[in-house]
């Protein structure tokens, strides 16, 4: 037999709140930071390609330049960071919930032989990170002319090219 208190069983949130409370029980030995959950992060990206390059665009709002990492090993291009968060001084009051996500993060991308490993060059700016990726000269398409041979009417051969 479960003992309520008396107004509890008409109010329409004692479910959820009962719920809360199991849950709350249940995840208590997370992993904490201070009162809060840590866990990795993924930030989101967009890769472009167009003739000449391969872009990559991160945003990592929030994220110091200082905390991000590159590497290039093996035509696999990794980028590696931290964001850390800010403790909100609370003065007398406390923090009913963070909803902000913290902590490390690692993408890695398989990069495409026409890309030339010598040359990428990286930007952070208004919390967006852009790598550039070169492609290789040999590797960029081009045109590619076209010669040809015609007869003139004495007989020679005359040849011209177009492009």
């Amino acid at each position: 037999m479960a003992i309520t208190r008396r107004g509890e069983m008409g109010n329409s949130f004692y479910g959820l709140r009962q719920l809360n409370r199991m849950l709350d029980d249940a995840f208590s030995g997370w992993p904490q930071e201070q009162g809060t959950i840590t866990s990795a992060w993924l930030p989101p990206c967009d890769v472009v390609e167009d003739g000449d390059s391969v872009r990559i665009m991160m945003e990592l709002p929030g994220v110091e330049p200082d905390d991000v990492r590159l590497s290039l090993e093996n035509n696999i291009l990794t980028i590696r960071g931290e964001k850390r968060q800010q403790q909100e001084s609370t003065e007398g009051g406390r923090v009913h919930r963070y909803e902000r996500s913290y902590g490390s993060f690692e993408r890695s991308f398989s990069l495409p032989n026409t890309v030339d490993a010598d040359k990428v060059t990286a930007d952070y700016d208004n919390g967006v990170l852009t790598v550039k990726l070169q492609k290789a000269e040999r590797m960029r398409p081009r045109e590619i002319p076209l010669s040809t041979r015609s007869r003139q009417g004495n007989g020679t051969e005359s040849k011209s090219q177009n492009g």
